[in-house]
């Protein structure tokens, strides 16, 4: 009877976590929707203060509060998105992080590669690369298995590393029109800032999904090198689209 039991706690706890797990794609969203709207996309040493001065640590509390202007770039929009959803579940008390953790959050004007803000904003992989490094939830590249709120890399090229093109965005979801599949997202776009867009699946060479699962694991960047040696050679080496799914830890499709 105790087995039956034991192992009925052990499937309604799965169950338990699984739905937590899906329902932070509509946290995510929830923070989408309070975020400003419009500005000016701009990758200036001005935009990135600014970004600087919305996401801080003051009184025990992250804040990643945008302020008029807006110069916004794509990886800064997604990550105060990013760190809003952390903060949201911190104050439902649905998640604990020590200060050591919270301090990590903040942007230093760190290089690519280094901390938390420095992997989001490598090129290449960075998102799903900090997933996997620190077990946050999962990565994939199947536009079938996505969901609203899935946080999104976007490769309009095969270039992955030096010289790559790519865009860091909030996925919305797809919609055919006139036989022709629209993806849409959120994110700061050009030339408008922060906002909602639409471009034809067509034009998405590559894109990679991390579903956000188990923020509590962000502790663990307490353990994690400095600096992600594979994100920081990026910079300067130019890579593909395989090795980025091996260093993400995923199996395409």
């Amino acid at each position: 009877m105790l087995r039956i039991v034991a192992a009925f706690v052990i499937v309604l706890g799965t169950i338990v976590c699984d739905s937590a797990a899906e329902n932070l794609n509509g946290l995510i969203l929830e923070q989408v929707r309070k975020m400003p709207s419009g500005g000016k996309y701009s990758t200036s040493h001005y935009a990135k203060i600014r970004l600087q001065s919305a996401a801080h640590f003051e009184s025990g509390k992250v804040f990643a509060i945008p302020k008029a202007p807006f110069p916004s770039f794509c990886s800064g929009a997604t990550y105060l998105v990013f760190i809003r959803t952390i903060e949201a579940l911190r104050e439902r008390r649905q998640l604990q992080l020590g200060f050591a953790t919270l301090n990590q959050l903040v942007i230093r004007d760190q290089h690519d590669g280094e901390g938390v803000w420095g992997r989001w904003n490598a090129n290449g992989p960075g998102t799903a690369r900090l997933f996997h490094e620190l077990g946050l939830g999962r990565n994939f590249d199947s536009f079938a298995e996505a969901q609203a709120g899935d946080f999104m890399k976007i490769f309009w090229s095969k270039r992955v590393g030096r010289s790559e093109s790519g865009h860091s965005v909030i996925f919305l979801g797809t919609e055919n029109r006139a036989g022709i599949e629209y993806v849409r997202y959120w994110s700061s776009n050009v030339p408008s800032g922060y906002g909602e867009k639409e471009v034809p699946r067509s034009k998405i060479a590559y894109a990679i999904f991390s579903r956000l699962q188990t923020p509590a694991n962000l502790s663990r960047i307490n353990d994690a090198p400095a600096t992600d040696s594979y994100l920081a050679s990026l910079l300067r080496k130019r890579s593909n689209f395989a090795e980025a799914t091996q260093k993400c830890g995923m199996t395409t499709n």
